[in-house]
């Protein structure tokens, strides 16, 4: 029970199958206490079945593009908490036609719309709650390969992510203060509602499965398991780091490639 006592808030679950639910369930196995957000009303029926599997009293409002959201959410988990240890940022969006054809056909407002929820939305989150946060608490966030490789049909995530991992680096210091952590965990291909938007996503984990060292795709339990060390005081010692959990998938990345 390495999280018995300890608090947290876990912002990104879509249902039983993302990367968000399964650090959630692992955090909730070893003790934890969950508060769970919904993005919007038609997401919220998912959420409040994962959140009675895992025994969550209150799931809250959050579109993370709207600031008074934001702000109420701080306020009703210091009125329903008091402060709590973790903080999960599992946020990333990108317009479905920004990750077709060639990055350099990017459009201005996809790009922007890609940095704002998958970059802005960890700072102003991390703003937001800080201060409802105890001294020595932990923040995790999601990467993937692509902010330091050429994925296909990546493109504007993967300078997403890029600034996402060196956002980690800069709130670390900043939250250093308070002996507040925070890392950026990059998992390998898992079939994601959100992976579904990327292009040829079956061939990267069949490919992946064939050449990664552990000759498998990574599960949502395993990436879940990683999670929760970082977010637990096993880690107390690391922060503003990139830890990759991919069954070595790093280590080969994907080749360049046209079909």
């Amino acid at each position: 029970m390495i999280m018995k006592g300890k608090k947290g808030l876990i912002v990104g679950v879509a249902n039983n199958r993302s990367i968000a639910y399964g650090i959630a369930k692992a955090c909730k196995n070893q003790g934890a206490e969950l508060i769970l957000t919904y993005q919007n009303d038609k997401l919220k029926p998912r959420v409040e079945k994962v959140a009675k599997e895992l025994d969550v009293k209150n799931i809250y409002p959050l579109d993370v593009s709207k600031p008074e959201e934001l702000n109420a959410l701080k306020e009703a988990i210091e009125r329903d908490y008091g402060k709590i240890d973790f903080l999960v940022h599992s946020v990333a969006f990108a317009p479905r036609e920004a990750l077709d054809g060639k990055f350099i056909d990017t459009s201005k407002d996809a790009f922007n719309i890609a940095m704002e929820i998958s970059v802005y939305s960890l700072i102003d989150l991390v703003r937001a709650i800080e201060p409802v946060m105890n001294d020595g608490g932990s923040v995790l966030t999601l990467t993937y390969l692509g902010s330091q490789r050429y994925i296909p049909h990546y493109n504007v995530m993967g300078v997403a992510k890029a600034a996402l991992e060196a956002s980690v680096r800069y709130l670390a210091v900043d939250l250093g203060e308070r002996k507040i952590r925070i890392n950026a965990l990059s998992a390998g291909p898992i079939k994601t509602l959100a992976a579904s938007g990327i292009g040829d996503f079956s061939e990267i984990l069949k490919y992946n499965e064939k050449n990664s060292p552990l000759r498998k795709n990574v599960s949502i339990e395993e990436v879940g398991n990683s999670a929760m060390y970082l977010l637990s005081d096993l880690s107390s010692g690391v922060t503003g780091e990139v830890h990759f959990v991919d069954a070595g998938y790093n280590i080969m990345g994907m080749p360049l490639y046209e079909k």
